[in-house]
């Protein structure tokens, strides 16, 4: 005999009535549709080099298989010298860096030191573990610290790994093969700068889920950052709109309609048009 849990348990009723209702319109049996996650796409890297740290992203944001977005910033703020590259959900990523921002800098008022990179890696993990992947945000890690500079990729999931270059997101694999290829220990800052703009751009041009623009930010060693939005514009058309000559007479002119006759009357606010609430305490 099998014992029940005891009280109800209703975490599972709307999903259950969209598995039903999904179930009723394909008929059931085999022809059953499940609901799917949304597809997203995203390039986005991180490597170390010789003085301090470089990160990357495209800027394509998708909705299943339109482009939302074509100058989506993915390379987000999370201490002077940490900052962060989301792919996955646009609004988990931004809403999770911006609350460990938060508690970093709440950490630094206690602490009175500078962030650390393993303590912000620390932060995301344990959050994102608390939501078993429900939180689809996949993050490249990158900053400097007492310890040198640092690299993370953090999956959904929660699970991490410390590397010297990553990957993540759908153009992941073409932006690794260039890594694989070009990365060495100790480079200069223009190599890897070059090296990240490549490994983007190879992202962008064989993955469909990712594009327009690339963004850049260098964390050094001695403290300063160099955030570069739009570094690379391989997709910019403004010198093809440029020539089109196009006919005036679709550009409405002032006076093209007539105006009638005007009237002005000004909204005079009393006292007596306002409703006071007193403050519950």
């Amino acid at each position: 005999m099998s014992s029940n849990p005891s009280g109800f348990d209703f975490s599972n009723v709307l999903r259950n009535e969209s598995i039903l209702a999904s179930m009723q319109k394909a008929g059931g049996g085999k022809n059953m549709a499940i609901p799917t996650a949304m597809k997203t796409g995203t390039t986005i890297v991180g490597l170390t080099y010789k003085n301090g740290v470089v990160l990357g992203a495209d800027t394509r944001a998708t909705s299943d298989t339109e482009v939302a977005d074509k100058n989506c910033e993915k390379i987000h703020y999370l201490a002077p010298n940490i900052y962060c590259c989301g792919a996955g959900t646009a609004a988990d990523t931004e809403k999770t860096t911006e609350l460990i921002c938060s508690q970093l800098e709440l950490l630094r008022m206690n602490t009175k030191t500078q962030s650390r990179v393993v303590a912000a890696c620390t932060m995301l993990k344990r959050m994102l573990f608390n939501y078993q992947g429900y939180i689809s945000a996949a993050l490249v890690l990158g900053g400097c610290d007492v310890d040198g500079p640092h690299v993370y990729q953090i999956y959904p999931h929660g699970s991490t790994g410390k590397l010297p270059y990553t990957t993540m997101g759908s153009g992941s694999l073409a932006a690794m093969s260039v890594f694989e290829n070009s990365w060495t220990d100790d480079m200069e800052e223009a190599e890897a700068v070059e090296l990240v703009k490549r490994a983007i751009l190879a992202g962008v041009f064989n993955d469909l889920g990712s594009g327009s623009n690339v963004d850049v930010c260098i964390i050094r060693t001695d403290g300063t950052v160099d955030n570069k939005r739009g570094a690379v514009e391989p997709n910019d058309v403004s010198l093809l709109r440029a020539k089109i000559n196009r006919s005036d007479k679709l550009n409405m002119k002032k006076g093209t309609t007539a105006v009638l006759s005007e009237t002005f009357t000004p909204h005079r606010v009393t006292l007596d048009d306002i409703t006071i609430t007193p403050m519950e305490t």
